[in-house]
């Protein structure tokens, strides 16, 4: 009876993280379908209305070690329950007062809530499910990938039926439904991370060079999903294509991260080659910016397809390093806020950039030629994560 209770209860906290992780993507990546539209109705440079993504993006990379501070003081339960209801509060006001410097202000604080909770449910990954960390890393990037699809699809389709205040607004429904699973999820006897059955001095990332690398492995691969979820949209649109055939093109790439997320979980359970996969979802993408590159509209679909495997393998890979390296939920939880706090802030610069260059020359070429510089760029750092190499200094 015990036994069937606990499994139960590990059901609920497999569902209640999937319903959190599907808050923490669609008040950044909504904006992207209307971008354009926000743009001309608020009379914004290509550089500021970029800054909607950046910034979240930036105060994810920001706030990242609050994590550690917020669990000890408050507990895993506790704050991710006010900080769903942050994002969910915010992301309405949206609605009410669609002015850039509300939208500014609820990126900033939306993405310092989204920084919080990622560590812990890391954390609380390693700890309830320490068998099934691939399994369970699955259904969390799903989550955030059902997320980011859901938004960039529905988005348009919302805001041809009211505007793009309230499409904006729309997706805050959804933390209330994250809400009520969350508090039913019963919160760990201690509100620390540490498992009590382990001791000894923690695993500090600092001074470890693999450490580093999945920082800049992890945001180089945020800074292309962030990237292609602001700009695909506005690149097609620049090619002339409309605002509703650019906004499917994105839905069918965030639609193939899907299938990425799950996929690549599975295949690593089975064969667990981390430096294969990502070699194999960096071929996808490299393929993709090369067919974004002919000029070609019809090519956008198949390279949509591409990047969307590539977007939905590379992000459970990077998530699931830190867990690979460490066996306390601790060490975990600080690793995890280390490379995702240097690396969100890495990825940050990338849609200012784009949108900063689209300014000064009017073209999205050199714009596609950063996105290939990217993937070469990760398949370096793979491989140099595939060489067991453990500390800085000794």
């Amino acid at each position: 009876m015990a036994a069937l209770q606990k499994k139960s209860a590990l059901g609920l906290m497999v569902m209640a993280i999937f319903f959190v992780s599907l808050n923490l993507r669609p008040a950044i990546s909504s904006v992207g379908p209307v971008l354009e539209i926000i743009r001309t109705d608020l009379g914004l440079s290509n550089s500021q209305v970029s800054l909607l993504t950046s910034i979240p993006v930036f105060c994810m990379g920001l706030f990242a070690p609050l994590a550690v501070v917020f669990n000890r003081k408050f507990g895993m339960k506790r704050s991710v329950a006010f900080l769903i209801v942050v994002i969910g509060a915010l992301t309405f006001v949206r609605g009410l007062a669609p002015t850039f410097a509300v939208l500014l202000a609820s990126s900033f604080f939306i993405g310092l809530s989204i920084a919080i909770i990622s560590p812990l449910i890391s954390a609380m990954i390693k700890r309830n499910f320490p068998t099934k960390t691939t399994s369970l890393i699955g259904v969390y990037s799903f989550g955030l990938g059902l997320g980011a699809t859901l938004s960039t699809g529905f988005t348009g389709v919302f805001y041809t039926w009211t505007d793009w205040p309230l499409a904006l607004a729309s997706w805050g429904a959804l933390a209330v439904i994250a809400l009520i699973l969350w508090f039913r999820v019963n919160e760990p006897k201690s509100d620390g991370l540490e498992d009590d059955l382990t001791v000894g001095p923690g695993n500090s990332p600092w001074k470890n060079r693999r450490a580093w690398y999945m920082l800049v492995f992890f945001g180089l691969q945020s800074a292309l999903f962030f990237s292609m979820i602001t700009w695909l949209a506005p690149i097609l649109i620049e090619k002339g294509m409309t605002v509703l055939a650019a906004s499917a093109v994105l839905t069918v790439m965030t639609s193939v991260q899907l299938v990425g997320n799950l996929s690549i979980p599975a295949l690593l359970a089975k064969f667990p080659s981390r430096l294969f996969w990502t070699m194999v979802s960096l071929l996808f993408g490299a393929s993709g910016i090369g067919l974004l590159m002919m000029d070609q509209l019809v090519l956008a679909w198949p390279a949509a397809v591409c990047l969307g495997f590539t977007l939905g393998g590379l992000f459970p890979i990077a998530l699931l390093m830190p867990l690979d390296e460490n066996e306390r939920a601790d060490d975990v939880n600080s690793w995890t806020s280390m490379i995702q706090g240097g690396g969100y802030i890495i990825s940050s610069i990338m849609p200012f950039s784009v949108g900063f260059f689209y300014d000064r020359f009017g073209s999205h070429d050199l714009t596609l030629v950063l996105f290939m510089s990217y993937i070469v760029l990760l398949a370096l750092f793979a491989i140099l994560l595939s060489k067991r190499k453990k500390a800085l200094t000794t």
